[in-house]
């Protein structure tokens, strides 16, 4: 049996172990909150029995449960510089035996960790050949992609980007070059704070359901982060509006 309600109150406790005056802290329990809701939207339109909605529910409450140990110990949300945050997850949850505190039903553990770990994969890095996994593995990813693109419409630069000097740097040619071949893209491959930038504006590739992309085109979030900037370098510039004008006509495609 699932209780939400009670996962919902063990989250709230786990969380206060960290400092909410944190920025970072306060974007991930905020984050964590919607992404969980967003999963249940996702999971309802897919017309799933209520089982996998309520587990759709609990995954998102736990998919970044590793980022708040992960800001303790680093200060970042770059695994590059720091812990890959869902093995990290993982490791809190099932290792330590957090998950126990969520959920008492064991029945659900490889569900729940394989989703957590498969979060921020590339889709091709994904790994699972059970059917409910890979279910709820693509559930998750939308949902935390759909968050994602909205909270880049107006956190500060660098909570979003690591940088405050986004607009003064360039974009990496290998980076563009994959956008432009519409991949999603690596996150060992950024080398800059704009490299970044252009990996979010790659997610409109990435999305496996099209409630999930719906909801984003519907809230214009990806024209909302293309306003934000004005980049000093006309030609960092122009490959942005292009960038834009790629992600605008996908969406109007799919």
């Amino acid at each position: 049996m699932i209780d939400i309600r009670k996962a919902k109150q063990v989250l709230k406790q786990y969380v206060s172990n960290y400092d909410s005056t944190n920025d970072r802290i306060r974007v991930k329990i905020g984050h964590i909150e919607r992404v969980a809701g967003i999963a249940k939207e996702i999971a309802k339109s897919l017309e799933l029995e209520e089982e996998d909605i309520q587990l759709a529910e609990l995954i998102g409450l736990l998919h970044d449960i590793g980022r708040f140990e992960q800001v303790r110990r680093y200060d970042t949300f770059i695994d590059q510089k720091s812990v890959n945050h869902g093995e990290l997850g993982v490791e809190i949850l099932f290792e330590q035996g957090l998950i126990r505190e969520f959920i008492k039903d064991t029945q659900y553990d490889e569900i729940i960790k394989k989703s957590i770990l498969n979060h921020n994969r590339n889709q091709d890095a994904i790994q699972t050949d059970k059917k409910k996994e890979l279910l709820h593995s693509k559930i998750i990813r939308d949902a935390d992609k759909v968050d994602i693109i909205y909270m880049l419409s107006f956190e500060d630069k660098e909570t979003a980007w690591g940088s405050n000097n986004i607009d003064k740097e360039k974009i990496s040619e290998e980076i563009y070059r994959e956008f432009k071949e519409e991949k999603a893209i690596c996150y060992d491959q950024r080398k800059t704070a704009v490299d970044n930038l252009v990996s979010h504006f790659a997610y409109v590739f990435d999305f496996n359901y099209d409630y999930a992309l719906q909801m984003v085109k519907e809230k214009e979030y990806f024209k909302k982060i293309y306003e934000r900037f004005d980049f000093e370098e006309k030609e960092t510039q122009e490959k942005i509006e292009e960038i834009y004008k790629i992600v605008e006509e996908f969406l109007e495609k799919r």
